[in-house]
């Protein structure tokens, strides 16, 4: 059985391991954090060092390749990174760069197309011909999953989700655009709203669980308070599941899947964000497309970028996963 090394470059953290060709198992898994601020040369090497750690862990099977799913916009020809807003590269040719530090042949795709490859291959939108989802978390990512291939467009930029304008004179976004929906649905957007809310004057716990700081209020930390019932924590969820509804409904209408799957730290808030973000597609979206689409969050938390990249290096290597 040959294996794959699966590598999922995030903007927050780096996570790499092996999986077996056929998707029996995902063996020595291994994070860091990406620290992208240190520079495009000290990431690559971090990603090379992962990912010999997660090949040792694989204790002796035989490497095939590497798959790497990284942020973009890039082009999945030539392996370059074209831009990323939250990691600051332009034009990176990351592909060749970690194929010739492993000595191994690589791929590269979008990170969120790999997320939802991966949930496609291996976890809530499994057997489904028609998927689209959604990774929230640093930023808003997005993947189209159509007959068991990503659909890239005519020039890779398919499934920019998080960058669907939901208002257009509205908050400012990384990517220069305003009323993104990831400057409002993103794990810093929620954050950044409930400390807006908190210095307007709204009333929370929300600065009892950060010792007064608010600089440290994360979207988990709203998850938090929203589970432990505090009122204004609820409200931004609920907000956050509006915005979500907003650009999920338009989804529907556009592409008509059979699955939705909603991946990334977003999915800790459970039903206080499935059920209103469910009420708020059916009030927006066709019903005929709503009927036969299910919401539903990732089954492959920290890994679902693992698993797809992987994925990604078999389907081009082989034709087919």
């Amino acid at each position: 059985m040959r294996y794959i090394v699966g590598v999922d470059v995030g903007g927050t953290n780096i996570v790499v391991g092996t999986v077996a060709q056929d998707g029996s198992e995902l063996v020595g898994v291994v994070s860091e954090p990406t620290r992208s601020e240190e520079g495009a040369d000290a990431v690559v090497e971090r990603i090379i060092s992962l990912s010999r750690a997660s090949i040792a862990e694989a204790k002796g099977k035989e490497i095939a390749g590497v798959g790497i799913g990284s942020p973009g916009p890039l082009d999945t020809k030539t392996g370059v990174v074209l831009l990323t807003p939250n990691l600051g590269w332009v034009n990176m040719p990351l592909r060749d760069r970690v194929a010739a530090g492993l000595g191994l042949p690589a791929t590269l795709d979008n990170d969120a197309n790999c997320a939802i490859f991966g949930e496609w291959w291996r976890g809530a939108a499994r057997g489904a011909e028609f998927v689209v989802g959604l990774t929230v978390g640093t930023g808003i990512g997005g993947g189209i999953v159509l007959n068991g291939d990503i659909y890239h467009g005519a020039s890779d930029i398919a499934g920019e989700i998080g960058h669907m304008t939901i208002d257009s004179t509205g908050r400012l976004c990384k990517c220069g655009n305003y009323g993104c929906l990831e400057a409002y649905a993103s794990g810093p957007a929620i954050a950044a709203r409930a400390v807006e809310g908190i210095e307007a004057g709204a009333e929370s716990a929300l600065p009892t669980y950060v010792a007064g700081d608010l600089g440290l209020i994360t979207a988990q930390v709203v998850y938090e308070a929203a589970h432990d019932g505090d009122a204004y924590a609820l409200e931004v969820v609920r907000d956050t599941a509006k915005f979500l509804g907003a650009g999920v409904a338009s989804i529907i209408n556009i592409f008509n899947p059979q699955v939705v799957v909603i991946c990334g730290g977003v999915t800790l808030a459970g039903d206080k964000l499935f059920v209103p973000l469910r009420s708020e597609v059916k009030r927006r979206a066709f019903k005929p497309a709503v009927d036969v689409c299910r919401i539903l969050p990732g089954e492959l938390p920290g890994t679902a970028g693992v698993w797809g990249a992987a994925a990604v290096f078999i389907k081009r290597t082989w034709g087919r996963v």
